[in-house]
């Protein structure tokens, strides 16, 4: 802009009948530079905004791939435990959380959840951290007044998904 307006300059200065024409000429040229900016940024923009739809939905299913299956574990996890089989229960978890955590442990922490008062489970959005996924599972109680939140962590062995950590999320 401001080489056109030294030429402008110069330009009145020799041939005044040619600098109106110069004048309109750059004026033009300038409205035409100014709407080529603003198309090229509004077709960046609509660029960038597909690319970034395109990652994010690329992400959800692959996320949702790679999760098939835990869901009917949780249920089956619960299940077992509503109806007494701790031992059923136990065995859906990892060999690292057996490592890690032993039957009378796992007894224990189930005990001092008193799971008995929770009714209704609400499945958090799952993380994914390397191998595995991470659920924040909320229990609710039947008049939806007390919440137990959890933290599950799931890993794949084999084809089939296994409990890896279960955990209470400190509030």
């Amino acid at each position: 802009l401001h080489s056109y307006k030294l030429n402008l300059f110069l330009f009145w200065q020799i041939k005044p009948s040619k600098s109106i024409y110069f004048l309109k000429v750059v004026k033009k040229r300038i409205i035409m530079d100014a709407s080529l900016v603003k198309d090229i940024g509004f077709k960046a923009l609509l660029a960038g905004g597909a690319v970034l739809i395109s990652f994010w939905t690329f992400n959800a299913v692959k996320l949702v791939i790679e999760a098939r299956g835990i869901n009917p574990l949780v249920r089956k996890f619960f299940d077992q435990i509503a109806a007494g089989r701790i031992d059923a229960a136990y065995g859906l978890t990892s060999k690292t959380y057996k490592t890690h955590v032993k039957r009378q442990d796992f007894l224990k922490f189930l005990a001092g959840l008193n799971l008995n008062k929770y009714r209704n489970l609400k499945s958090g959005r799952p993380r994914v951290q390397e191998d595995q996924i991470i659920i924040t599972l909320s229990l609710k109680s039947e008049d939806k007044k007390q919440e137990l939140p959890l933290d599950f962590t799931f890993s794949k062995t084999d084809k089939d998904w296994k409990i890896d950590r279960i955990a209470k999320v400190n509030n």
